[in-house]
């Protein structure tokens, strides 16, 4: 009685394909693979994003202090 036994999915997946049938199921399947892959673009982009913002960051933090020491020096 513990969880779901095998024989309850089958019964679970034939009823869905009843209910829907293959071709749907099919669409619906690419539908939801398409949103992954957007997402994980999306992510990656933001991702980009935040490394070439700090990268920016860093790089003018660098020059300010090389100004710094040409004015001190």
């Amino acid at each position: 009685m513990s969880g779901i036994s095998i024989w309850q999915l089958l019964i679970v997946f034939v009823i869905v394909i009843c209910l829907f049938g293959t071709k749907k199921l099919r669409g619906i399947g690419k539908d939801l693979g398409d949103a992954v892959k957007a997402f994980r673009n999306a992510t990656d982009e933001n991702i980009m994003t935040n490394k070439k913002d700090i990268n920016e960051a860093e790089i003018s933090e660098y020059e300010k202090l090389q100004l710094d020491k040409k004015n001190k020096g």
